[in-house]
Formats: structure tokens, sequence, C-alpha cells
């Protein structure tokens, strides 16, 4: 009850209909296409389009997103690429969901950013994974990273009670 299901990767209004219709509570894309994020406000679906620099983090902010995608996140400079956007971006209200080459080894620096608030990636839930069932292999990934992130979440140099 507590899963909240979104869909990924909608790069057309078709899709993004479809998504709604199959009970998609929120859609994001790769890229920010201003037509779908128009078509996501009439539906009434909360739609995070995806940007990897200033002139779309610009755009989206122009157009009242204020939660984008950070996609592709490692091929684009990862950590050190959204530190860098966080100076001139960071005090307007904007927060990122980098998608793209985050795993379980790099997920923490992304969660400690402020400007973070969620990441994303294929790795929790492989396709072959799905194609097959492996829903044990899925869910204890799933354990996995709750823990991770359970973990850095616990303030630093502070007594255990």
């Amino acid at each position: 009850p507590e899963l909240l299901v979104g869909a990924g990767t909608v790069l057309t209004p078709e899709n993004l209909k479809a998504a709604k219709d199959c009970g998609a509570k929120f859609c994001v894309s790769p890229g920010l296409n201003p037509d779908i994020l128009e078509r996501a406000r009439r539906l009434e679906i909360p739609f995070v389009p995806g940007v990897c620099n200033p002139s779309a983090i610009e755009q989206g902010l122009a157009m009242g997103c204020r939660v984008l995608k950070f996609f592709p996140a490692e091929a684009v400079g990862g950590v050190k690429m959204l530190k860098a956007l966080a100076g001139p971006y960071g005090h307007m209200g904007v927060r990122f969901i980098p998608t793209g080459g985050v795993n379980m080894d790099n997920l923490a620096d992304y969660l400690s950013l402020d400007v973070v608030i969620a990441v994303g990636g294929t790795w929790i839930a492989k396709k072959e994974d799905l194609v097959e069932g492996r829903w044990q292999e899925i869910k204890q990934r799933c354990k996995v990273v709750v823990k991770k992130v359970a973990a850095g979440k616990e303030p630093k140099n502070s007594p255990v009670h």
C-alpha cells in the first residue's frame, strides 16, 4: 500500500495518457518537451521533465517546474555537476531526481546533496528481472537500497541511543 507507481520514459502525449489510464501517479521523461508538460497539466498528473544543462533548467523553471529529472546524470558530470548547478539554481527551490548511471555505489553521494530529493535507476528492477519474474531479487535489492538510504540519514558524529 505504500508503493507509489510512476511511469518513466514518457516521450509522447499517448504515452502520458496510457500511463495515467494504467494508474501511474506521476510521469518522468528524459527531456523537457513543453507540449507533453502542458498535456500533463491538463490531465492533472504530476510530470517531471528531464534536464542536463542550465538552459533546460531555466526553461523548466519558467514553465513552473520545481522538480526536474537530472539525466543522464553520470554522463554529464554526476554529483560534481549537480553541485555546480546548485550554486545558481538552488535558491530558486529547484530539486532534482538524478537517473542514468546512479547505482548502489554512488547512491549515497547523490542523496547527500540538498538539491536531490530522490534517485532512480533501472538497476533496482532490471528489465530481464521483470520479464523473468525475479521478484525476490528485486525485493532484495530494494531492501538493500532502503537500508543504505536509512543509514545515510543518521546524524554524523552523534551517539546512538
